[in-house]
C-alpha cells in the first residue's frame, strides 16, 4: 500500500467520522446556546441545567440520524473491503 493509498483512505475516514458526528455536533451547539440565552434572559445561573436538555436533543438527533449514519459507515466499509479485496 502507498502512501497515497494510506492518505486516500485516512481522508475518506475523516469524512465519514464528519459527517457522522457533525449533525450531532451541531445540535448540542444550537441546545447551548439557546439554553445559555434563556439562562441569561431569566438570571438563572445553574451550572447544571444546560445537561439535560443538550443530552436528550442529542439523542433524539442520534435517533433520526441513525439510518444515515448506518449507511454512512455501511459504504465507507463498503470502500475499504473492496481496497482490501483489490490487493491495496
Amino acid at each position: 500500500m502507498t502512501g497515497l493509498a494510506i492518505l486516500d483512505v485516512a481522508r475518506d475516514g475523516i469524512f465519514v467520522f464528519l459527517k457522522m458526528a457533525g449533525p450531532l455536533m451541531l445540535v448540542a451547539l444550537v441546545v447551548g446556546l439557546v439554553v445559555s440565552l434563556v439562562q441569561a434572559l431569566t438570571q438563572i445561573q445553574e451550572q447544571t441545567l444546560i445537561y439535560v436538555p443538550k443530552i436528550v436533543a442529542v439523542f433524539a438527533a442520534l435517533l433520526l440520524m441513525l439510518p444515515f449514519m448506518g449507511d454512512a459507515m455501511a459504504g465507507y466499509m463498503t470502500r475499504i473491503a473492496a481496497r482490501i479485496a483489490a490487493g491495496g
